[in-house]
């Protein structure tokens, strides 16, 4: 699990870095992997079939912006306020979970989005 660009990799590559992914979450969880984001949204019709017959659906996120760089790390209003002047329906939103910013501010986003009238759904509620 290297977060490879997928299209610069081979097919079983592409499995086997998946299936690690798949297996991690599982074990970490309990819950089983139903949806896959391409690292750095990076893809191709290739992996879109390769991810889909080993039965992923890819999503790709409708915000996000440069957090995953802990040099580059703004604060947490920072934070807290790109992520709430970018709210809109049907957001799915990529935060990267290395960033102390995005935890620092995350309850307070959730909060204020609420506040303002949003709802926080699953994919699986999403899709309906």
């Amino acid at each position: 699990m290297n977060h490879k660009s997928l299209p610069d990799i081979s097919d079983e590559e592409i499995k086997d870095e998946v299936m690690k992914l798949h297996q991690s979450i599982y074990e970490k969880t309990g819950h089983e992997m139903k949806y896959i984001r391409p690292p750095k949204g990076e893809y191709s019709e290739r992996t879109l079939a390769v991810t889909k017959e080993l039965g992923y659906t890819n999503v790709m996120w409708t915000f996000g912006y440069l957090d995953y760089d802990e040099n580059v790390q703004k604060g947490t209003e920072y934070a807290k306020k790109i992520v709430l002047d970018n709210l809109h329906n049907g957001e799915i939103m990529l935060l990267h979970g290395n960033s102390k910013d995005n935890a620092n501010a995350l309850d307070s986003i959730i909060k204020e989005a609420k506040a303002e009238g949003y709802e926080f759904k699953s994919l699986d509620e999403f899709e309906r």
